[in-house]
């Protein structure tokens, strides 16, 4: 009598997780799915609540508009030319710090030279060290080089990472003795291990912080907001505040939910579909 007892505890049990997974996916999408229906109304009609549930007429010609035009609030800039800046920030934010990151980890686990532990100590201590603490000193070296308003300026301060220079090192030490000793056998240098047998080992463990740091780069907003002046060189993040920091009643909101929708797709495609590599990434790291 007790075993049914059990399984349909089990099954209510199971029910009850599935409702409020349910539930939280609702409540996850739902502001993505009204965003998505307001973007595809005109303005008029998302000024006038309540606002349909359902898709309009409009998404054609408001998607056209953002990404082939230009919008008054951002200087005419579209919002195609916002999406390349903030897609190619971003991603060149995370290669860099991968590129460092994996290099940083392979030389100090795998060469012995002096100060070895020092300089991983110098990496590691830069985690306390955010971006607003060294801001302005940051600030000025980009001022003297003049890479205010270039793409240089928007990576090369935030391409290092202390936080994946460490991972890569704890991943690589736990890599047997007997493979290195077995590389230096056949005949394998130090960069035929690295590219060989290291880099393959460690892919999902990239793929894992490729997805942190793309989503990482694409969401950036204070350091873009200091050095780019002119809104050509603005990144997605930055032209919503400006399109919609006005207090008036001209704010284009069509446009507004169209830049939205496309401010949120990509890092969306980033992780749906490299989803597999990152959960596996994920667990082998914490391994």
């Amino acid at each position: 009598m007790a075993e049914p007892t059990m399984v349909g505890a089990g099954r209510s049990g199971q029910a009850a997780a599935h409702l409020i997974l349910v539930l939280g996916a609702v409540v996850i999408a739902f502001p993505i799915w009204y965003v998505f229906v307001a973007s595809t109304h005109s303005l008029q009609t998302i000024l006038r609540p309540p606002l349909p549930m359902l898709p309009g007429s409009e998404g054609i010609a408001n998607y056209s508009e953002a990404l082939g035009g230009g919008i008054n609030r951002i200087g005419g800039v579209s919002v195609g030319r916002l999406l390349w800046n903030t897609a190619f920030v971003a991603t060149a934010i995370a290669v860099g710090k991968i590129l460092i990151s994996i290099t940083s980890a392979y030389a100090i686990v795998f060469f012995r030279f002096p100060l070895r532990m020092v300089f991983f100590w110098l990496i590691f201590i830069t985690l306390m060290l955010p971006v607003e603490v060294r801001i302005l000193p940051t600030y000025k070296v980009m001022v003297d080089l003049g890479l205010i308003d270039t793409y240089a300026g928007l990576i090369l301060p935030l391409i290092a990472s202390a936080t994946a220079t460490l991972l890569f090192r704890q991943f690589f030490m736990t890599i047997p003795n007997e493979l290195l000793e077995a590389a230096r056998v056949d005949g394998a240098g130090p960069w035929r291990f690295f590219k060989d047998i290291l880099l393959p080992l460690s892919a999902t463990n990239i793929a894992a912080l490729f997805v942190i740091l793309f989503i990482y780069g694409w969401t950036q907003y204070l350091w873009p907001l200091l050095v780019t002046n002119s809104n050509s060189m603005n990144t997605i993040v930055i032209a919503l505040r400006k399109m919609i920091s006005f207090a008036d009643a001209d704010t284009p909101w069509h446009l507004v939910m169209v830049t939205c929708v496309l401010a949120i797709l990509p890092p969306i495609l980033v992780v749906v579909l490299m989803q597999r590599w990152f959960v596996k990434g994920l667990v082998e790291t914490e391994k």
